[in-house]
């Protein structure tokens, strides 16, 4: 057999031993719902503000 060729007799039946109960629920904390933000602050005012609160962590 060359390389790149594929033969399900190599393959074999792997049996794996799973553990339901340790598995992780990726889908325990979705949530529906919708989304609402409050205020009247432009984008651009609260990007100027982002970089007044940069500023002043950096002095």
């Amino acid at each position: 057999m060359g390389f790149g060729t594929y033969d399900e007799s190599e393959q074999g039946a792997e049996e794996v031993d799973t553990d339901e109960e340790g598995a992780v629920n990726v889908h325990e904390h979705d949530h529906d719902g919708d989304v609402s933000v409050e205020g009247d602050a432009e984008t651009n005012e609260l990007v100027d503000r982002l970089g007044t609160m940069k500023d002043d962590d950096e002095e």
